[in-house]
């Protein structure tokens, strides 16, 4: 009895928390950028895709440079309330970080 109890809990539940919509091409993704950190950190989209940063500092400015195969590929210094847009165009792993703040990690996963 327990087990059928826990099985009809666990239904319910998850039914209450849908999983997560896929990014369709197309699409624009928000990453902010608060407490000098990426959120989310890591993000996968599709190609087509385009992912918006937004300062959401107070004082502090803050960039998107691209690390490795995407290296070159750099937004100037935003400031709080400003963001930089990039549409991903090719399936790969995109890691970047802050330039004023290499402790900034994220990576965007383009998938076809």
């Amino acid at each position: 009895m327990g087990a059928v109890f826990r099985l009809f809990l666990l239904v319910g539940v998850v039914g209450i928390f849908p999983a997560a919509p896929a990014v369709l091409a197309g699409e624009t993704v928000d990453v902010r950028i608060v407490g000098n950190a990426f959120a989310p950190a890591e993000l996968t989209v599709k190609v087509g895709t385009t992912v918006k940063w937004t300062n959401h500092e107070k004082r502090t400015s803050h960039s998107v440079v691209f690390l490795g195969s995407a290296a070159g590929v750099e937004s100037e210094r935003f400031f709080p309330g400003e963001s930089w847009s990039r549409t991903f165009d090719r399936p790969g792993n995109y890691p970047y970080t802050c330039e004023p703040h290499p402790e900034m990690l994220g990576r965007i996963v383009v998938i076809k």
